[in-house]
């Protein structure tokens, strides 16, 4: 089974390769600082799995879409899967992993307290936690799938409630990513005109979700259509680590146990 939408992008989808990229970015910086027994929170269809297996000795996830999940287990029997909606993540016992990744999940979590009540619960004395989210202060438009957006200064005071040692740095995006952004930006701001009353942030998030749906998935084609060779030739290593998270298109949140 396959999920495929402009929340779930499919690196399949010629379109979609720009965030496939931004996305996949994470999980090979996360590559060299994962360890032990890892517990991936939000494994979606295992963009990144290939990525951090070699690198752990076990390798865990959760995700809520069962079938997804079946087809992970096949693929991968050296590996665990669970379905189940988080937080909390009550199949797992305390102490249990040396190193937890989550990549962007939070913003699509009710109860974040709890999310990361749960991280640092699962996490052993001494592990790691690796967390990504978009930086609000970039994104272009309200995601009616995201129950809410953060800033770096936001996300490192929900951490402080949980963890002690906080470490916010962010992935950006070079010369050519960031022309896909302000293409990108110009795009949905002439779509956005029609938005006279302001609905996109009066109207419940599940009323926006469909026309939000159809016209993402016509902005990215029109970009395809129109910069075919920009959108094709963005690779993961166009999304570099900065240390300036309040500029970054992603939040990397790095937290310690």
């Amino acid at each position: 089974m396959a999920v495929y939408t402009t929340e779930i992008t499919s690196k399949s989808i010629p379109s979609d390769n720009p965030i496939h990229q931004r996305l996949l970015r994470a999980y090979v910086v996360a590559s060299d600082l994962v360890q032990g027994d890892l517990l991936e929170v939000g494994c979606g269809e295992g963009r990144g799995i290939d990525w951090l297996l070699p690198k752990v000795q076990h390798y865990t996830a959760i995700d809520k879409i069962a079938p997804i999940i079946d087809g992970l287990k096949r693929k991968y029997p050296q590996a665990v899967f669970y379905s189940g909606n988080i937080p909390p993540l009550s199949v797992f016992n305390s102490d249990s992993f040396d190193s937890v990744v989550s990549f962007q999940v939070i913003e699509h979590i009710e109860d974040d307290h709890l999310f990361m009540q749960e991280i640092h619960r699962v996490l052993k004395p001494g592990g790691i936690g690796l967390i990504t989210t978009p930086n609000r202060l970039l994104s272009l438009s309200r995601n009616p799938w995201h129950i809410r957006e953060y800033t770096s200064q936001e996300l490192t005071d929900l951490a402080k409630k949980y963890f002690q040692q906080i470490t916010m740095k962010g992935l950006a995006g070079n010369d050519k990513v960031m022309e896909y952004y302000e293409r990108n930006r110009k795009s949905v701001a002439r779509l956005m005109r029609w938005d006279i009353f302001d609905l996109q942030h009066k109207l419940p998030a599940a009323v926006l979700r469909i026309p939000y749906e159809l016209l993402n998935r016509v902005n990215r084609n029109k970009l395809k259509s129109t910069s075919d060779e920009l959108v094709m030739s963005i690779r993961q290593e166009d999304y570099p680590v900065t240390e300036n998270a309040s500029e970054a298109l992603d939040l990397f949140m790095i937290v310690k146990k």
